[in-house]
């Protein structure tokens, strides 16, 4: 019982993260990344990228849909600052995973996001299958034992808006859409295939081949600050179909996010290792 509600918990909050950012990174300097873009496009992207990456903070609210398996919101704050850090809100909606943690008393739940590792705060029913403790510790080095074939330690410290804009720089059909209104600013539409045999970054290129991605769409809607307001990236995993969109607002906004009590948090290598 211990081991499966402690990666369900992991597998939850890993995919509420990325469902807010991107766990994208090109890996290459600006001037060595492919050109087959759009001209006209290029230009206003790179801005994006650059203006989006000195915000540092953000608010973010997404949805995310894992095919069958889940479907969740997050809301919250993020910054980039000094390595990633946050706070999210993650409410679980749907899918058979979000059914299992809803046997297990879990509905939704508190994510803070450190330099070093993330903590989840779990509600009390879900606590006394744990030891006691609400909140579970997770340092993205030892997430690594958890498998999959992606190393999620590489997947937490690359998530940021900017990295949205990023990754559709390694499309060779990016295209300018037009103008249009989105949460109430005037934005302009952005849209691309991005084929994992044009990923830059040979490590990214690896964890999408291992996921099963061949390819992926990605929409971005910039603003008149050269602001990442909205995107939506669409892709097919070996998973199933997964649909991420966020929203991001208040750039600049304070971020200050504490470690939970070290009395009310239990280590998820702890928890493993106790039940065999």
């Amino acid at each position: 019982m211990k081991r499966t509600t402690v990666r369900l918990t992991t597998a939850a909050a890993l995919t509420a993260l990325t469902a807010c950012t991107s766990s994208h990174s090109s890996g290459k300097p600006e001037q060595d990344r492919p050109t087959a873009s759009a001209p006209a496009a290029l230009p206003a992207l790179r801005t994006a990228e650059r203006s989006t990456e000195r915000a540092e903070t953000a608010r973010v609210s997404s949805t995310t849909v894992l095919g069958t398996q889940l479907s969740l919101t997050a809301d919250g704050v993020l910054s980039w600052r000094d390595g990633l850090s946050g706070a999210l809100t993650i409410d679980y909606t749907g899918g058979s995973a979000a059914e299992t943690m809803r046997g297990l008393g879990v509905t939704s739940m508190e994510a803070r996001y450190l330099p070093d590792a993330y903590y989840a705060r779990v509600g009390d029913t879900f606590a006394a299958k744990t030891g006691g403790k609400h909140w579970l510790r997770y340092a993205y080095d030892d997430l690594k034992t958890l498998g999959g074939g992606a190393d999620p330690a590489d997947q937490m410290r690359s998530t940021t808006p900017d990295q949205s804009v990023r990754l559709l720089l390694d499309s060779d059909d990016v295209r300018e859409l037009g103008r249009q209104t989105v949460d109430g600013q005037a934005t302009t539409h952005y849209a691309g295939t991005v084929d994992v045999e044009d990923v830059t970054d040979t490590e990214l290129q690896q964890r999408l081949k291992d996921a099963g991605v061949a390819a992926e769409t990605l929409d971005i809607w910039i603003n008149e600050k050269n602001l990442l307001v909205k995107k939506v990236e669409m892709t097919s995993t070996a998973n199933g179909r997964m649909t991420q969109t966020a929203h991001y607002s208040d750039y600049g906004v304070k971020v200050a996010v504490q470690k939970p009590p070290a009395a009310d948090t239990e280590d998820f290598k702890t928890l493993l290792s106790q039940s065999g």
